[in-house]
């Protein structure tokens, strides 16, 4: 079993989600959202970094999966956001945690079947894939939508170098 951190980055508030895989079964364990109160940039890089090392320290994930940036027509939003991605990736290294990015549209391709598929149905498709009985807050399930889409490639990933392995054998 692996326990995998999703992180939805955001410079006032960042999502987590975390979730065991087993093979292809995937069980929640826990998310919510680390908010960056503070009147600098700095003071609230400060708080995520702190935030997602208290995460990392009280799940014990052994990888890490965080939304890659995307650029939007505001410039200086997504150089905020890039920092804050910084800020998890780096808590995440300093406690050797691999790092894996994904694309949102890969992370929604994943979990709903969609590109574009909405915040409430990414919220929708964390109950159903992870039997919730309630909708997660929207960042939390963004952040479980990325560890979820982390566990389908890692587990594609490992179904992939099995065949290659058999492949192998065959050949010998």
């Amino acid at each position: 079993m692996t326990r995998i951190l999703g992180i939805d980055p955001g410079s006032r508030v960042t999502g987590y989600g975390i979730v065991d895989q087993d093979g292809q079964q995937l069980a929640y364990v826990a998310s919510g959202c680390i908010r960056a109160q503070g009147d600098s940039l700095a003071e609230r890089l400060g708080i995520i970094f702190d935030g997602v090392s208290r995460v990392i320290s009280e799940f014990r994930p052994e990888e890490m999966a965080i939304e890659r940036v995307f650029m939007n027509k505001n410039a200086d939003s997504a150089l905020k956001l890039g920092q804050a991605r910084g800020a998890a990736i780096c808590a995440s290294v300093q406690q050797t945690v691999p790092v894996d990015e994904y694309a949102a549209r890969e992370i929604k391709q994943a979990v709903v079947g969609t590109g574009s598929a909405t915040k409430e149905q990414v919220q929708h498709m964390m109950c159903v894939l992870l039997s919730l009985p309630k909708r997660p807050q929207s960042d939390a399930a963004d952040a479980l939508g990325v560890a979820i889409c982390h566990g389908h490639h890692r587990e594609t990933r490992r179904r992939m170098q099995g065949m290659r392995q058999m492949q192998g054998e065959v050949t010998l």
